[in-house]
């Protein structure tokens, strides 16, 4: 989304470039997979799947709704709520009390934040802010709950997460421009979205398809960037879209090396992983509601599932999935597909214990944090990351190295908006660079500090 949003505004503006892209189509993490055996096949989403947050009357529209709208894409309301159903390793059990306290305790974990001053407070994690606002899941299903409505926004604990940040990106996201949550049911797959807007603009010469960056060199007169084929591309600029994740890992070499007040913001965000695992089974024996949680004894062992075979999407497929995330999805990247089954069905059946459960026709999910052009699925800002480091993580290299993507987004770190909005904003700010020779407003902080000395007397 950055990488293309940037292409096109860079293009209005009569400036030319080459997007290198390491997969053989666009659209980064959103990403589709056909799935499904035989004549009941189905594009399902692997990645970015929602807009989240449309437009509330006349208020500001999300920039994504506007492209969804645009290419005609199919989009559906989840109801995340208000059609839920709960279990346990007994089978069915109503925690539903404890579901819509956690719906409780979340609002008030982001209202609080909100109603404090940021730039006056030294952060804490989620954990904290929950805590403070009397919030302390003690049973598997209030920490069940509580993941349904923290981790598997963020895709990462509350201990992880810095309370402050998380509050104002959901905020800023729900409150500016919608609370509707829409669900991407379109069999052209949900990266039409960049496809088809690249497709209004892009010439077939602006474009390397299947071409992975090996080495980005810069000097004080360009960047030249080297493919793992040997190519070298040269140019007075680049900007970077790569994920996070990737400027955590080698996969990419920069000469010279990245100055350190670069590596110490990259390396003091953390990547989050959201995993979907689909099954497809021959009937649908599972739940009516379009979602499900399960509260197991282990914290984060897959309790959220949600269905396709239903009226209200694809009825008839066959296709249930389930959600996992944070260090839970790294260790079942660790493991065969077929342990990961093994495991998903065991689940099934205490959730089920009157079905025999069926083989699954086909199974699937995506390896977001092994994979070497991802390392990861979104952007998380936790509680030592300050906005310094966030200046840092946006600001360029030698004014010929820029960077943008949803992890320079200050107020929609890890949403697809975020990437958006990212990706225009750089590019505007080269646009100026190149044409006017104004090329300030992204200089870095040499040393970050923390809000006050420790004291340690």
């Amino acid at each position: 989304m950055a990488g293309v949003i940037a292409a096109r505004t860079l293009h209005e503006q009569g400036i030319d470039f080459i997007i290198v892209e390491a997969r053989h189509e666009l659209g980064g993490r959103l990403m589709s997979h056909t799935f499904g055996e035989g004549p009941n096949q189905w594009t399902v989403e692997v990645g970015a799947n929602w807009v989240q947050g449309t437009q509330t009357g006349n208020g500001p529209a999300n920039p994504v709704w506007e492209l969804a709208k645009k290419h005609n894409m199919s989009l559906l309301s989840s109801h995340y709520f208000g059609s839920i159903s709960t279990y346990d390793d007994s089978g069915p059990y109503d925690f539903q009390d404890i579901f819509h306290k956690s719906i409780e305790d979340f609002q008030h974990l982001t209202a609080t934040a909100g109603a404090r001053v940021p730039h006056r407070l030294v952060d804490m994690t989620a954990r904290g802010g929950y805590a403070l606002s009397g919030a302390i899941p003690t049973s598997r299903y209030a920490m069940a709950s509580e993941y349904y409505q923290f981790d598997w926004e963020f895709g990462a604990t509350p201990e992880e997460t810095s309370w402050l940040a998380s509050s104002w990106a959901h905020n800023n996201t729900f409150k500016t421009f919608s609370p509707e949550n829409l669900l991407s049911v379109d069999q052209r797959g949900f990266k039409t979205l960049i496809q088809a807007e690249a497709a209004e603009f892009l010439k077939e010469d602006q474009i390397r398809l299947n071409a992975t960056v090996s080495t980005v060199t810069t000097t004080r007169n360009g960047v030249s960037v080297m493919l793992t084929d040997g190519t070298t591309i040269s140019a007075n600029y680049a900007l970077c879209t790569f994920s996070l994740g990737v400027l955590q890992h080698d996969d990419v070499r920069f000469i010279p090396p990245l100055p350190v007040w670069k590596q110490e913001a990259i390396h003091s965000m953390a990547m989050g992983t959201y995993t979907k695992i689909f099954l497809q089974f021959p009937e649908n024996f599972w739940f009516d509601t379009e979602m499900a949680l399960y509260a197991d004894h282990e914290r984060g062992r897959y309790p959220v599932w949600q269905t396709l075979d239903h009226a209200a999407f694809f009825p008839g497929c066959g296709i249930l999935f389930v959600t996992v995330t944070g260090t839970f999805s790294h260790r079942i990247e660790s493991m065969s597909d077929a342990a990961v089954q093994a495991e998903i069905l065991t689940v099934l059946g205490t959730m089920f214990p009157n079905v025999t459960i069926p083989e699954p026709l086909d199974f699937y999910f995506q390896r977001w944090h092994s994979d070497p052009l991802f390392r990861g699925s979104y952007s998380n800002w936790p509680a030592n990351f300050l906005s310094e480091h966030q200046g840092n993580l946006r600001a360029t290299v030698d004014d010929r190295l820029w960077f943008a993507g949803e992890a320079t987004s200050k107020k929609w770190f890890g949403y697809l908006h975020g990437a958006y909005a990212e990706g225009e904003a750089i590019a505007l700010a080269l646009v100026r660079c190149i044409k006017d020779g104004l090329c300030g407003g992204l200089e870095h902080r040499e040393r970050v500090r923390n809000a006050l000395p420790y004291d340690i007397e």
